[in-house]
């Protein structure tokens, strides 16, 4: 047991997890252990003979089970970003585990007991608004958690969470399972209008598969410019069916397992006295209540739809052009809607990819890190990181290290879908200073020779990521438990949607948009067509996106425990929204990992939305100043936004940047819906 390397000390740069070391099997044991020592670090507090105080309880509690911690966030980053069937294996096995040990951590009465009388003694205690913050989070949690609860509603309340906890591990492994496992080959008749990096990227997807010619994989850099530009219709349509089948493949059918997640959630909810899971998600959260939702979302849905048959109408009259049936399909959408962005706006897609290469991007997005908030990105060389494909670099301010930053920016079959930020390290200086670690996934296609080329969306993407991982890099705070991003996940949001409005900033693209062979830099034109064409297609973004969020929201409003028809819900839900069939939904129900892999997004994917209000808003403060770098403005933005995670309450945060609450307005009209 002293060999495992989860149970030593990390005598890396920054205490950087020992990737070469670390195996599949040290997890499991080495848990056994932490579990331990965390329950004993509780026991002992809640044993103290002395009176409760915040420091010998809401502080400490901050500055336990950190070694427990730096374990999980491994095996969470590891069975996400480089998985294996061991780890998968480990990742099934432990997920109850996890909860049960939480469980045990979260009702521990005796610890309770002196949480609750410090809590209700909070206006005497002459606290600072951090940790006013922090005894109000650590309460609130144990309290959400069940430590209230009393005989058999607290055991099964536990048994409930350790249920959700194995099958929502469950529901994402086989959406994991579903993308890495599905490869269209390609032949040379099969090609007509893929554009190069579209054909450089699917070579080397068949090369790592060792398939012979080209492979469309279900990564989003791979299927959504398929879908754009091949104009074999009949392949469009299979590619399509497995995008969006994902999760209801015979073998791994995650309907069932949904199903039951619904019904342990409302369990779950009632159990604390909550009419549905909605109103327990949500009463956590800047929103309150699922009214508030429906009132930002009441806003939006009409205008999209009728924005959406709009933009229909003109993907018609091209299909008549071009000779394609009028009665569109969701898998015509994306190849008509870049015919009619090149017949409207002459913005070609494969125009604009040779000005944004991935490595000049990522210079840009430092750049305006580094404008903003004076930061500077130092690149290593020298650390064993767990894929060659990983970058990482030493992040300073004024001239002191205050941050590790790690880059996987390409597709493999180990990785999940999708974007996201994590971290190996909360940022802390609760008994120490603790430097966070922070990690920015993307999934592009690797180009096979040259530079690996991005759409403007990919540009938006990287952005949105580094926007999460800023907030994780500057969190200046005393605790780890409020440190950024830990917020409300409708305020979480803010940083990331906020940091895609520089990727257009004239003067970063003049520097950084350069031409992949002539190093040219992008035409003004170019860069006008594509802010003219900002508002096209938007009707169909918006329309996927807020279906999808209507229907995570009437799936976690019921108050049945007995579970639902999955696949009949989803469409009754449809038909009774009116959600256009051509439009389809960004995800459906059988792989929505956002609120079935786990309950950070559920009755939760309006969050993007709720964050586009107040980042539209505050966007909009450094456009009346006339200077997206305006020095006052970067220096609001890093105190109130970047730096405070939940050490401040997020009105009141955003009050004192912006001036004022925020209102819709600016999010519409950015969307053109007004």
């Amino acid at each position: 047991m002293n060999a495992n390397p989860l149970l030593q000390a990390w005598n890396t740069p920054h205490q950087l997890p020992p990737f070469d070391q670390v195996q599949a099997e040290h997890f499991e044991p080495a848990f056994d252990v932490l579990f331990a020592e965390h329950l004993a670090e509780i026991d002992q507090l809640a044993a103290l003979n002395e009176p409760a105080s915040f420091e010998n309880t809401a502080a400490a509690f901050d500055r336990s089970g950190l070694r427990l911690e730096r374990a999980q966030l491994l095996l969470d980053n590891l069975t996400s970003s480089e998985t294996s069937p061991e780890l998968q294996e480990v990742e099934r096995r432990m997920a109850s585990k996890l909860a049960e040990h939480r469980s045990r951590i979260y009702m521990h009465a005796g610890f309770f007991a002196r949480l609750d009388a410090i809590h209700a003694q909070r206006d005497n205690l002459s606290l600072n608004e951090e940790q006013g913050r922090l005894l109000d989070l650590i309460h609130r949690d144990f309290v959400r958690a069940g430590a209230k609860l009393q005989g058999p509603a607290r055991q099964r309340y536990a048994e409930v969470v350790s249920k959700l906890a194995e099958l929502t591990t469950a529901f994402g492994q086989n959406v994991l399972a579903d993308e890495s496992e599905y490869a269209l080959p390609l032949t040379e008749n099969d090609l007509a209008g893929l554009p190069p990096f579209l054909l450089d990227a699917a070579r080397a997807a068949a090369e790592a598969r060792q398939l012979p010619g080209w492979v469309i994989t279900l990564s989003r850099s791979s299927i959504v410019p398929f879908l754009t530009f091949s104009q074999r219709r009949d392949l469009r349509e299979q590619a399509w069916r497995a995008w969006t089948g994902r999760g209801e493949y015979p073998e791994r059918d995650n309907r069932p397992l949904a199903k039951q997640i619904l019904a342990l959630r409302v369990e779950q909810a009632k159990l604390l006295g909550y009419a549905s899971f909605a109103d327990y998600a949500i009463a956590n959260r800047m929103a309150g209540a699922p009214a508030a939702v429906h009132a930002l979302m009441d806003q939006v849905w009409e205008p999209a739809k009728a924005r959406f048959e709009s933009e229909k109408a003109m993907l018609r009259e091209e299909a008549a052009k071009l000779g394609e049936p009028a009665d569109i399909q969701p898998w015509d959408w994306f190849y008509l809607a870049e015919k009619v962005r090149i017949a409207r706006y002459a913005l070609d897609d494969a125009e604009i990819k040779p000005y944004f290469g991935l490595e000049n991007m990522i210079k840009a997005m430092f750049d305006v890190a580094g404008r903003l908030f004076g930061l500077s990105f130092s690149e290593r060389h020298d650390l064993k990181l767990y894929h060659p494909d990983v970058r990482a670099w030493d992040v300073s301010r004024e001239g002191k290290v205050i941050a590790l930053f790690l880059g996987d920016n390409y597709a493999r079959q180990s990785k999940r879908g999708g974007a996201w930020m994590h971290v190996y390290r909360w940022q802390s200086r609760n008994g120490g200073e603790t430097l966070p670690i922070v990690v920015n996934n993307n999934n592009f296609a690797k180009a096979g020779h040259g530079q690996t080329l991005l759409s403007f969306d990919d540009v938006r993407t990287l952005f949105h990521e580094f926007g999460h991982g800023l907030h994780g890099m500057l969190s200046n705070v005393e605790y780890r438990l409020v440190a950024s991003p830990n917020s409300p996940w409708d305020y979480v949001e803010l940083p990331s949607q906020l940091m895609e409005n520089w990727a257009l900033v004239p003067e970063v693209l003049e520097k950084h948009a350069r031409h992949a062979e002539t190093g040219a830099a992008i035409p003004a034109e170019l860069v006008a067509k594509i802010k003219a064409a900002r508002h096209f297609n938007q009707g169909f973004e918006t329309v996927r996106y807020a279906a999808s969020t209507l229907i995570d929201l009437a799936l976690h409003e019921r108050d049945d425990a007995d579970g639902i028809d999955i696949a009949a819900f989803e469409t009754a839900e449809r038909e009774r929204l009116g959600v256009p069939p051509a439009a389809g939904m960004n995800h459906r129900p059988p792989h929505f990992g956002h609120i079935f892999s786990g309950d950070a997004y559920a009755a939760g994917y309006y969050v993007y939305m709720w964050a586009e209000v107040l980042e539209a808003e505050a966007f909009g403060a450094f456009e009346e100043a006339g200077d997206p770098f305006d020095p006052e403005l970067a220096d609001k933005l890093y105190r109130y936004i970047y730096s405070a995670g939940d050490a401040r309450e997020q009105r009141a945060a955003f009050r004192a940047f912006r001036g004022r609450d925020p209102q819709a307005e600016a999010m519409l009209k950015s969307r053109g819906l007004r």
